[in-house]
């Protein structure tokens, strides 16, 4: 696994969060909230793709969200963006935030995907749902870095169109030619053209699969094992598929015990998993 830690806190202390300014703040679902960030004072925010923080407000508590932006983003302009589904006072408080206000942040935690591994091989991306938003952080990092990567296929599958995210980019994917952008949701409405059903029904699309192909899957936990299984039918050997579990998480430095499978704490060893690591762990998928 990659080693991305590069924690930043209060005075060097993971535990004491430090202030982040809310730059945009913009509704995109019903649900969730599209935050453009940066750090105070000047503070430089250095991570990987896959890695996540703690954000919170003083008073509320803190929640774990993976970066949907990507490194580049952050080099280029200071900013990163993070997606917030507003499920419970943490995530109501945080959502209630505009442009100016501060929130609190501990990061960035745990391993990201192997970004160096990646390069020189083709790529698919299996995302459902909100798992689009910790995956946009590779695929943006793919997209801006395109000569350092093969074949870039996209999968992403939404309940219905309304609660499809980053419209503007799937905008620009389905008409890019530098990425084989392949979409469907699971009902649609009046207006939807596309495909309708669950995501693995995009691999009846694929004419071929590169066995040496690196995959990432991030989404619904129901959805792993089938879409695991498709790929099995294409020879992927294990150790090439790789998963995000960073639905796990809680605490984000391994004291409170919620996101630990046998001998595995996901905010440490992961969120990013190689499936042939923890694909004998119970529970895990």
């Amino acid at each position: 696994m990659c080693d991305g830690n590069n924690n930043v806190g209060q005075d060097g202390n993971i535990l004491l969060p430090k202030e982040v300014e809310v730059v945009e703040a913009k509704k995109v679902t019903a649900s969730e909230t599209h935050f453009v960030l940066k750090m105070k004072n000047g503070d430089a925010m250095d991570y990987k793709p896959g890695q996540i923080v703690e954000a919170g407000v003083l008073g509320y508590g803190e929640v774990p969200l993976g970066f949907a932006s990507s490194p580049t983003q952050t080099e280029k302009t200071g900013t990163f963006d993070l997606v917030v589904r507003e499920v419970g006072k943490v995530t109501k408080a945080l959502v209630s935030l505009q442009p100016g206000d501060t929130m609190t942040m501990r990061g960035p935690l745990g391993n990201g995907f192997p970004v160096e591994e990646f390069e020189g091989n083709d790529v698919l991306i299996v995302a459902g749902g909100i798992g689009l938003c910790p995956t946009r952080s590779m695929i943006k990092y793919i997209l801006d870095k395109r000569d350092d990567f093969k074949k870039f296929t996209l999968f992403f599958g939404s309940r219905t169109p309304a609660e499809q995210l980053f419209v503007e980019d799937l905008d620009v994917w389905r008409g890019a030619e530098d990425v084989d952008y392949k979409e469907i949701v699971d009902n649609a409405d009046e207006n939807w053209k596309g495909k309708v059903g669950v995501i693995t029904q995009l691999f009846k699309e694929l004419d071929e699969l590169n066995p040496e192909t690196k995959v990432i899957i991030c989404g619904p936990p129901i959805m792993y094992k089938f879409v695991i299984a498709e790929l099995k039918g294409f020879d992927v050997p294990d150790e090439n598929i790789f998963v995000d579990l960073e639905r796990r998480m809680k605490c984000g430095v391994g004291k409170c015990g919620h996101c630990q499978i046998n001998d595995k704490y996901v905010c440490m060893d992961g969120p990013v998993f190689r499936f042939s690591e923890i694909k004998d762990l119970e529970e895990a998928i």
